[in-house]
């Protein structure tokens, strides 16, 4: 099992926006196909700042449930587009990691 940190810069003044859509569209969506969000976050220091968090069981499972996502109709052509106006795609980060046995988390 991993996890699948990752950090997103919205355009200024967009990040309310974007956790409405995240919270009300993008969230939900991804979790219907089966993906395991753990948490979304905002940065306290960064008022464009927007973490979240999404767990996999194998490197096969992340591949398969990307594929369920981002190659359907629904991302492909109402979604990434609205994503693409709200955030600044050249910045993101995606953080790949493991948890420690005294993490606590399985």
């Amino acid at each position: 099992m991993f996890y699948e940190i990752r950090r997103y810069q919205t355009r200024p003044g967009r990040r309310d926006a974007w956790v409405r859509y995240m919270e009300e569209v993008n969230i939900p969506f991804q979790q219907s196909l089966g993906m395991d969000i753990t948490a979304s976050f905002t940065d306290e220091e960064d008022p464009d700042g927007y973490v979240w968090i999404r767990r996999f069981a194998s490197e096969e499972q992340r591949r398969e449930l990307y594929a369920a996502v981002y190659d359907s109709d629904r991302w492909q052509h109402e979604m990434r587009p609205v994503v693409e106006q709200l955030l600044l795609m050249d910045r993101t980060v995606v953080t790949r990691v493991r948890p420690t046995p005294a993490s606590g988390l399985r």
